[in-house]
């Protein structure tokens, strides 16, 4: 983002990743063993070493006032200016919140207080906290790859047992993928102290629903509008996806109006039905300057075309795999157009509208409206009588029935449907071994007796879930999930050369759907009835009234039937099976079965996810982000006593 400045002034590598250390002695031998990665070096005020990484200068805005030194790592509007008159304030970890509030955007903020280290990552999770004891001493990172490599360790079979499954719940779903490595949940601050120790505390709750959707849609029109701004300076060319959506094409009259030049992609899908393009064309018509390619998808590379191609994986396994190649050529072009960073419109779908669970509430609540909504999801979504009506009867809180989804966990083939419970049913696909079963149940019992005393495995005590209510915790669930996503999207476009924004993922503007009552947003028989309602006046009402979604299920079966011998050869060399966690022949047969072009596929996704991310572990022991530097240039602490 121009308008950030940095107090470094070194030259960047093109990496980014930090690691924040106490003022403590012993974190100096951390400091040595990153020192020839890094780019950059700043101190407490001590001058022991306080973060050590890689960062372009304009994504690092730094403060200091005494001995408080203050850092906002990301996406915000803030100079370094405005963060000292911000932080003047600041004397103690509980000033933290206060200082960020309201601050459009997505950053770490990240705090040396007379000695502590404190930090934090977002709300939704697309920026994150790990932390880990490395060389005697609790260090905190951004990555979690970052701190295995560190202390060397190695992916727990438990944890990838629990990427077999689709949607998993709370605490799982951000679990760091290696034992000794602790994710910060998203939403609590870490402190780091001088003594040594190391605690965790929430910085931030979920607001109240509580507003009908006329006044929660003026908060998220101001939201997503301040969202958009912090990223663009009049002038830029950005990249976009205009996928004839509401939450694309709304980002594109978003950054129209900020003053972007937009360069905006649309993929004219294989569907003879499929209607994306030809709303995308009619946005486009609105959009003046607008520089539009309109591809279709058989001029682009396959899905899961370079399956082979070994890339840097994440701190978690993923979906990605499936349009990499494609992603990447959709970048080179807006590239060649000028184009400097992307905007993605991931994260509406989780944001704008409330998940089912809130039925859970309202027939409590208000039973004869709560069994009219039940009947429009019934009738839109084909649900079953019986297990709902089980769902909604069901008071049992997170913890049992986590223990619950332990004792009858079991290979049955497809994922359940996130209906009124706390989440999805849990289910392991058909190949997974009983191993498998074992070390997943296992985490479940883990989890639900943590959620009951308080105290996680590690000693430290375990946040309580989002919220007590079903609705609003699926609510934020689903959006922390977006962000999980999110950041893996941001990864991997920057590996392509064009780094892409999710302003969906932002802070503010997960908080502004979420003041929405929940009914409102809910309710089968809108489409996105908040997002709309946001958008008009800006967004074309053709788009905002539209009420299909399409999808590219054609290339996706297509991909999966060019690649699949490819993919039963992974099956004959798997490392999901030397691990013990998936049976070779029952996984070769189904890739094989013709089944998996029509009820499989969404199963599998997460099992070559989890595949390819051990094959790329593999392949990149120690993160590509490390890399050799010299010391001319960079910035360095002063020396300081011990």
């Amino acid at each position: 983002m121009a308008r950030n400045r940095s107090a470094a002034a070194a030259t960047p590598c093109g990496a980014d990743w930090f690691v924040m250390l106490p003022d403590r002695a012993p974190a100096a031998r951390v400091a040595a063993r990153l020192a020839p990665y890094a780019c950059h070096t700043l101190p407490h005020a001590s001058g022991r070493p306080w973060l050590v990484g890689c960062w372009q200068p304009e994504r690092m805005t730094t403060a200091s006032l005494g001995t408080v030194r203050l850092a906002l790592a990301g996406t915000h509007p803030l100079t370094p200016a405005g963060l000292r008159t911000r932080g003047k304030a600041v004397r103690t970890a509980a000033d933290l919140p206060a200082l960020a509030a309201g601050l459009p955007g997505s950053c770490h903020l990240l705090a040396s207080l007379d000695g502590d280290a404190c930090g934090r990552g977002t709300a939704a999770g697309d920026r994150r906290l790990y932390r880990s004891d490395a060389g005697g001493v609790t260090v905190a990172a951004d990555r979690a790859r970052t701190l295995a490599w560190l202390t060397g360790a190695r992916p727990d079979p438990a944890r990838l047992a629990a990427r077999l499954v689709p949607h998993l719940p709370y605490p799982l779903e951000h679990a760091s993928m290696w034992p000794g490595v602790t994710t910060v949940p998203p939403g609590h601050a870490l402190r780091l102290a001088r003594d040594g120790t190391a605690s965790a505390w929430p910085w931030w709750h979920p607001p109240p629903s509580d507003l009908p959707l006329s006044q929660a849609a003026r908060l998220l029109r101001q939201a997503l509008r301040g969202a958009v701004a912090a990223r663009i300076t009049p002038g830029q060319t950005w990249g976009a996806d205009l996928s004839g959506g509401m939450d694309s094409t709304s980002l594109c009259f978003l950054a129209a109006e900020a003053g972007a030049e937009l360069v905006a992609v649309t993929l004219n899908w294989a569907a003879a039905a499929n209607e994306d393009a030809a709303y995308a064309r009619l946005a486009a018509r609105s959009l003046p300057g607008l520089t539009h390619l309109v591809l279709p998808s058989a001029a682009l590379p396959g899905h899961l075309d370079g399956m082979h191609e070994r890339a840097e994986p994440d701190d978690t396994p993923h979906v990605l795999l499936r349009d990499r190649a494609q992603q990447a050529e959709l970048a080179r072009r807006m590239r060649e157009h000028g184009a400097q960073r992307r905007l993605s419109g991931h994260g509406g779908d989780h944001v704008v509208t409330a998940p089912p669970a809130y039925l859970h509430r309202l027939v409590r609540r208000h039973p004869r409206q709560g069994l009219r909504h039940l009947a429009a999801h019934r009738a839109r979504r084909r649900w079953p009588l019986l297990p709902v009506l089980r769902e909604l009867a069901d008071s049992r809180p997170l913890g049992r029935w986590l223990a619950g989804q332990a004792s009858r966990l079991a290979p049955a083939g497809h994922p359940g449907e996130r209906r009124c419970g706390w989440s999805a049913p849990l289910t392991l696909p058909p190949w997974a071994t009983d191993r498998a079963a074992g070390l997943l149940a296992g985490l479940l019992r883990d989890a639900a007796e943590a959620l009951t005393t308080g105290t996680a495995a590690d000693g430290m005590a375990l946040p309580a879930p989002p919220a007590r209510d079903r609705g609003t915790h699926a609510w934020v669930h689903s959006a922390r999930l977006a962000g999980t996503v999110a950041s893996q999207i941001a990864r991997a476009a920057a590996a392509c050369g064009l780094p892409a924004d999710t302003p969906f993922c932002d802070d503010t503007v997960i908080a502004a759907c979420l003041r929405a009552r929940p009914e409102q947003t809910g309710h089968p028989g809108h489409y996105k009835p908040l997002l709309a309602a946001a958008m008009r006046g800006i967004v074309p009402e053709a788009v905002l009234t539209r009420t299909t979604k399409d999808h590219c299920g054609e290339e996706w079966h297509a991909g999966l039937a060019a690649h699949r011998r490819n993919l039963a050869a992974w099956a004959g060399a798997s490392r999901l099976a030397e691990a013990g966690l998936a049976d070779p022949g029952r996984l070769r047969r189904a890739l094989l079965s013709p089944g998996l072009l029509t009820t499989g596929a969404a199963v599998l996704e997460h099992t070559i996810g989890a595949e390819a991310w051990l094959r790329d572990l593999e392949a990149h022991p120690r993160p590509a982000y490390l890399k050799e530097h010299t010391s001319a240039g960079a910035t360095r602490p002063p020396a300081a006593a011990p």
